[in-house]
């Protein structure tokens, strides 16, 4: 609750300081909380509103009203500011360290602002070359740091423009990295460029500037753009396509115009291939000619007369297995046998099933087979930690499949391995098939020859993958494909309560929670606050006491949501501060209201397609340089730098959420699951993170929602028509129909 000790009559007020420190900040709307030390005051005053952009060491000038908070009492509540140079050696010295400037790092600062005192900012301006007359600073350092200040003089300008005109600072350089010198000419003349070209600026923060440009809400260019921005939202959620309704809906709810209006544009937006219309849906082209071709591939392969295996058409398959149930040690079921035999002899199939029921044993006869007839075949799943359990697995190597189709963002995005140079196997087998999107999916099969056959393995019950499409289901829902799915839990496995209750899970019964089980625990706690302090004492030190794991390498917390007291972001702040405090030893660099440490466990959180990391991919920093402003990440044994503006696609990861662990296994899953997660509670979920741990899963929080998750097995519906588009019969050789039957 926020009093104001204002009356509503009086003016702004204003608040001069240097920012000291940024304690929070929303990324998505700027919302922080911060320090400011006034001239002459030694300790900071509180100050809250939008502050993107304004780095540590900065002197700003606020306006906006005091209030009295409740809870934290007295509080400078932001309404605009603007930057001003910092006016004393130390403010200096925190502005030139802040990570500003490329290659300035806390020491250097000192160095340079001891040298040239009060007229560092001057010189750097006028006479940037003198800086190599700063002891310990040579001269490629000094073009580094001048060509930074150029640069950052020039955002400045872009920042300013971009503050007249409601934008928050913070996406000026991303905005300036983008178009350069032209910046302030696309604001200008296309502000709505700016939703289509650059991560982190949606259509509302387009909108926001285009409105300030004095465009019409009505105007053409900005219902266009709503459509699009609608479609990629849609798209976000899994979907393929939107009906007409789902896109107006959306879009007139978005643009806060009529359907009419909305509808006149699709059709504009139809004539300029910006979307596609089927049968009375909208598709993004990406989108539509994925799902074409991969249909269309699969009807190639089936029909193609070609075999690169057709030694096992004739094989002996009595004798075989014989032969195989000597060499490896036990007797593989019939089930098991047929999915052998169905790989092999298939051009296309699916072997599917939950834990514990033989999808590895099956995958290692297959290979066993295949080597003992000289036969070549390739591993892949769509995660490098995925791809890692498949090679310790099988004892061959397995790649990610971006790493098998030998993906060149130096060629615009695109993969060595397609149509014209498709890969070399006489089976290829993709592995976690349920992580894999339609416009992954494409590229894949662009990539198989007609001869060779393909064999995909994964878990139809988990979750579908975070982009768009429901590809492993479609494949086997289509009726068209040979399916072969596991349903038995071998002995084994049967003493592991993780695997039999992941199947009770999935039958829709509750879990076992007795005191015979070693390896799946419950501590029952309803209250969202105290189930968080109980997985921060389970994590820290429960289980490293009671098992010997290591709270830092070994555990992973799963949650239903990010907000929320037992959320992805509380559970990370508090685990960090647990799990990875301060420490004089580690060095550190704070990105908004995050802060980055060396030990910490990191997620990257998009494609970055020209380091090699993905969406999910998970990490550990190894060394933070605040000279060079890089932050060092390990991610599966490779060393990739980040630099400042790299830092926004990277989140802790001490917590994650139950989507992004698809494809993940851990040593021990901690899950808590409340009642305030209602909204995410369904079976396929809890399914999702229990089949995640190896060894042990602990659960925290309420049993009423623990089995309100158990018995929603309402999976949200995608809108794709994979499944309908490979049940059409072909419509002759080379047809551009796709399809068979």
């Amino acid at each position: 609750m926020v009093k104001n000790d204002q009356s509503p009559g009086l003016l702004q007020q204003e608040l001069e300081g240097v920012l000291e420190r940024i304690t929070f900040q929303n990324e998505e709307n700027g919302y922080t909380v911060a320090k400011v030390i006034p001239p002459g005051k030694s300790q900071p005053v509180t100050v809250v509103g939008t502050l993107a952009g304004a780095q540590v060491g900065e002197s700003l000038l606020l306006q906006g009203t005091w209030i009295n908070h409740q809870k934290f009492g007295r509080q400078f509540e932001v309404r605009g500011f603007k930057v001003k140079l910092p006016a004393t050696l130390e403010g200096i010295r925190k502005y030139l360290g802040s990570g500003l400037i490329k290659g300035v790092g806390p020491a250097t600062a000192k160095k340079i602002v001891d040298y040239f005192g009060l007229d560092t900012l001057e010189m750097l301006d006028k006479y940037p070359e003198r800086i190599v007359q700063v002891p310990g600073i040579g001269a490629h350092k000094v073009e580094i740091i001048s060509a930074a200040w150029h640069e950052q003089q020039q955002i400045k300008e872009v920042m300013l423009f971009l503050q007249s005109n409601g934008v928050s600072t913070s996406l000026a350089v991303k905005i300036y990295k983008q178009y350069g010198d032209q910046s302030i000419r696309v604001v200008r003349e296309t502000p709505y460029q700016l939703a289509r070209d650059i991560f982190g600026i949606g259509f509302k923060t387009a909108d926001q500037v285009a409105r300030k440009m004095g465009l019409p809400e009505d105007s053409p260019a900005r219902i266009q753009t709503g459509l699009l921005y609608a479609l990629g939202q849609l798209s976000n959620e899994g979907h393929c396509y939107a009906t007409k309704e789902q896109l107006l809906v959306s879009a007139t709810e978005l643009l806060d115009q009529p359907k009419e209006t909305c509808e006149a544009e699709i059709g504009t937006l139809i004539l300029q291939e910006a979307v596609i219309e089927d049968k009375e849906v909208y598709y993004l082209p990406p989108f539509y000619y994925a799902e074409i071709g991969v249909a269309k591939k699969i009807s190639n392969i089936f029909r193609s007369s070609r075999s690169r295996l057709g030694m096992f058409k004739t094989m002996n398959w009595a004798l075989a297995f014989s032969a195989l149930d000597q060499t490896s040690g036990f007797t593989l079921t019939d089930q098991q046998k047929q999915a052998v035999q169905m790989a092999l002899t298939e051009k296309v199939s699916i072997l599917t099933g939950g834990p514990g029921t033989g999808k590895s044993t099956i995958t290692g006869s297959i290979i066993q087979l295949l080597k003992e007839r000289h036969a070549s075949v390739l591993l892949a799943a769509p995660t490098g930690r995925a791809a890692k359990r498949l090679s310790e697995a099988t004892g061959l190597e397995a790649k990610t499949i971006h790493r098998l189709l030998e993906f060149s963002p130096a060629e615009s995005v695109s993969f060595a391995r397609d149509r014209e140079n498709p890969l070399d196997a006489d089976l290829i087998i993709i592995d976690e098939t349920s992580m894999v999107d339609i416009l992954l999916m494409n590229h894949l099969l662009n990539a198989v020859e007609n001869g060779s056959h393909i064999l995909f393995v994964g878990d139809m019950d988990q979750l579908p993958s975070v982009g768009p499409g429901n590809v492993l289901r479609d494949l086997i829902d289509s009726g068209v494909l040979p399916v072969v799915c596991l349903d038995t839990i071998f002995r084994q496995a049967e003493d592991s309560f993780i695997i039999v209750n992941a199947h009770r899970i999935n039958h829709g019964e509750m879990p076992l929670f007795t005191k015979e089980a070693s390896d799946f625990f419950l501590f029952s706690e309803p209250d969202a606050e105290k189930a968080a302090d109980w997985v921060e004492d389970v994590v820290c030190n429960r289980i490293p006491e009671k098992f010997g794991f290591n709270p830092n390498q070994d555990i992973q917390v799963l949650t239903p949501m990010h907000r929320g007291s037992a959320g992805v972001s509380a559970l990370n702040e508090r685990l960090q501060e647990k799990l990875n405090p301060p420490s004089p030893r580690k060095a550190q660099v704070q990105h908004g209201s995050r802060i980055f440490r060396e030990g910490d466990r990191v997620m990257q959180i998009r494609n970055d397609y020209d380091r090699h990391i993905f969406n999910g991919d998970l990490g550990m920093i190894t060394k933070v340089d605040t000279e060079e402003q890089l932050v060092m990440v390990n991610f599966d044994e490779r060393i990739v730098p980040c630099e400042p503006l790299q830092l926004e696609e990277l989140v802790h990861a001490y917590a994650i959420s139950i989507h992004k662990s698809q494809g993940s296994e851990f040593p021990v899953v901690v899950m808590p699951l409340l009642m305030q997660h209602y909204m995410m509670l369904q079976r396929n979920l809890v399914y999702t993170g229990v089949t995640r741990a190896r060894k042990l899963v602990v659960m925290v929080g309420d049993k009423k929602a623990i089995g309100m998750a158990v018995r929603n097995n309402r999976i949200s519906e995608r809108n794709t028509m994979l499944k309908e588009r490979l049940q059409v019969p072909p419509q002759g050789e080379g047809s551009d129909l796709t399809l068979w039957g």
